[in-house]
């Protein structure tokens, strides 16, 4: 059996973990980012899994609302949605447990393996932020065992484990009337 992720990968974790976002407080992947892993139409994949309704409850997915759809065009770069290959309705997202599902519909050898890689990469996302939240928590106790002397040094290294603002960025490219 081919090796779907690790160092020979025919898909290596980074890819799948670079295609999975934070949706409604929970992990999710695309529909057409699975389709691609698959290497199946994004039009197959919903129809495979509008034929079994039955095993997609609310919790294992869900179609993005205007507002999310919204955020994701922004994120992604979709610049001109009445442009005419553009999305004719909102993508599904499908939480850890509806990927699971899915090998259960699509039938190939691919989509088995390729299940595993994903289901490697949300174990891997939730080690990642469970030791992040360790590391915070040890962070925290130490504040509490040392004295004002250290004060500073936990304030920066708080700093360093926020996330980044964001900052308004520099279009990328020629502007007009922007010649220094």
């Amino acid at each position: 059996m081919p090796n779907i992720t690790g160092n020979n990968a025919l898909i290596p974790t980074e890819v799948i973990e670079r295609r999975i976002l934070w949706v409604r407080g929970q992990k999710v992947m695309l529909d057409a980012d699975l389709a691609a892993l698959y290497q199946v139409s994004t039009s197959a994949l919903n129809q495979a899994v509008r034929r079994n309704l039955d095993r997609f409850p609310g919790d294992f997915m869900f179609q993005l609302n205007a507002e999310e759809l919204g955020i994701w065009r922004s994120q992604s770069v979709i610049s001109n949605p009445a442009a005419r290959m553009a999305l004719r309705r909102s993508p599904y997202a499908f939480t850890e447990q509806g990927v699971a599902m899915l090998s259960s519909v699509l039938k190939s050898k691919r989509a088995v393996q390729v299940n595993i890689a994903i289901m490697r990469a949300f174990v891997r996302l939730r080690q990642m932020l469970a030791t992040h939240k360790d590391l915070a928590e040890k962070l925290q106790a130490m504040e509490r065992k040392y004295d004002k002397r250290f004060k500073v040094v936990f304030k920066v290294l708080r700093r360093l484990m926020a996330p980044p603002l964001d900052s308004p960025k520099r279009p990328i490219g020629f502007v007009p009337g922007t010649r220094k």
